[in-house]
């Protein structure tokens, strides 16, 4: 069976979630910067990610934001639901409301903490993918979950009918080569890391779910466009020029450099909620030098 039809795209950005002072999410700023993405080059926004702070959120934050960035980017770019997390039901339960929302396909990350076998991961994305008519998007992250999902794992899920892409940040470019290479011709491999998108599309990956793009969208763009009609020694040029920011968006734990990146750029991003806490004034003077690199950010920020 084939798998949905609706076109993720090639760009997507894992959006953060802008708070006000008082930490209430800024649903304002949400529609304010996803309307920034699209018009800076992506094809599709993740809502309630990791960069978006996920854990903090309530379930009725969640369903706001969906329905908030829908109504701003109606047509314009596809919006992925962040519903996933350690529990099988309550993936599921958030998955069902997203798709009542009126997303246009869910992302699920490999579940946390339980630190479940490969059965077991197969098990639940199989369960949230039965649930749902949309395409969903199976996320590994070892870093953050502990758990890698293994290639023979992704391999037997791609099988899925609406199981359509996977967000691999791994790292591991043998296991993302293995998956490439073994599953159906219309099952999407995203990378998960900024500074691996090149590397990866090299061997076959399909694009980018990205944190940098939030400042420097229509640069990974152009790296993207190049790669793929076939000008790499310009998509090369464009990735090494990226890559101080790819490194200083990771100088901490992920969301706190980009916010900072996005308060120095003047567009929505505010604080975070603990147990996250703002960059240190040698972080920012690290994300601030690479902003400066491409042009970007404000003087004085």
């Amino acid at each position: 069976m084939n798998k949905p039809t609706t076109p993720l795209g090639r760009l997507l950005t894992a959006m953060v979630t802008p708070f006000r002072d008082d930490l209430s999410v800024d649903l304002d700023g949400a529609a304010r910067l996803a309307q920034h993405l699209v018009e800076t080059g992506s094809d599709g926004i993740v809502v309630t990610g990791t960069t978006g702070e996920v854990p903090t959120l309530s379930y009725e934050e969640k369903i706001e934001l969906y329905k908030v960035v829908k109504r701003t980017v109606p047509g314009t770019a596809v919006v992925v639901a962040g519903t996933g997390n350690y529990s099988t039901e309550e993936s599921i339960h958030l998955t069902r409301a997203a798709e009542r929302a009126g997303v246009d396909a869910i992302m699920a990350v490999v579940p946390y903490y339980n630190n479940p076998p490969q059965e077991g991961l197969y098990r639940h994305f199989q369960a949230i993918a039965a649930a749902t008519a949309l395409p969903l998007i199976v996320y590994n992250v070892p870093g953050r979950t502990v758990r890698n999902l293994e290639a023979a794992t992704t391999l037997r899920l791609a099988e899925l009918p609406n199981i359509a892409a996977i967000k691999e940040a791994s790292g591991k470019l043998e296991q993302i080569a293995e998956i490439i290479a073994g599953s159906p011709d219309d099952f999407r491999v995203y990378s998960g890391d900024d500074a691996l998108t090149l590397p990866m599309m090299a061997i076959g990956a399909f694009g980018v779910i990205s944190v940098v793009s939030h400042v420097a969208g229509r640069e990974i763009r152009s790296m993207i466009d190049a790669f793929v009609s076939g000008d790499v020694t310009g998509a090369a040029s464009r990735h090494w020029r990226l890559l101080p920011l790819f490194k200083a968006a990771f100088i901490t734990t992920s969301p706190i450099p980009i916010k900072a990146a996005l308060e120095m750029c003047g567009l929505p991003a505010g604080p975070l909620r603990p147990p996250l806490l703002a960059a240190n004034d040698s972080e920012r003077a690290a994300i601030r030098a690479a902003l400066a690199g491409l042009g970007l950010g404000e003087p004085g920020a």
